[in-house]
């Protein structure tokens, strides 16, 4: 059963991986709740996940001094989330390929492939510090074309 309440809330949160579990947790729970199927809150789950990962150890570089701010809006048609970490960024086309021959037996370099995978948005601000990420509901999508 969803819910038809949108979900929209600017939070800071420590640059501690506990942290950022539970509440991408909790933003994967919200997506449910709004009617977003088992295939888009997987995809949101990883694409998230992998997002805060990044920003709490390649942005922060896990400095526990440093915060992430995250701003979010979720609804029956769209979850949609910008994450800012205190880092001086990076420029993500500069980041090599995992699917390049000489990349594919390393144990890392995936998460911005995986982001753009499972996401409809995916923005870096000029700074490279800041990720906008965005997924329509395919249910809410599908009635619409009925």
């Amino acid at each position: 059963m969803s819910v038809d309440v949108p979900m929209q809330k600017k939070v800071e949160l420590a640059n501690d991986m506990l942290a950022v579990e539970e509440f991408c947790q909790k933003l994967v729970a919200d997506a449910s709740k709004q009617g977003f199927c088992e295939d888009d809150t997987f995809g949101i789950h990883m694409a998230l996940a992998e997002a805060m990962i990044n920003a709490v150890e390649h942005g922060n570089a896990s400095d526990p001094n440093k915060k992430l701010t995250i701003e979010y809006l979720i609804t029956q048609e769209l979850f949609d989330l910008t994450i800012t970490d205190q880092g001086s960024g990076f420029v993500p086309d500069n980041v090599p390929d995992p699917r390049d021959e000489e990349n594919l037996h390393k144990m890392s370099g995936r998460g911005i492939l995986l982001i753009r995978a499972y996401m409809d948005v995916v923005e870096y601000n000029e700074t490279g510090n800041r990720l906008h990420i965005s997924k329509r509901n395919k249910n809410t999508a599908k009635q619409r074309t009925k």
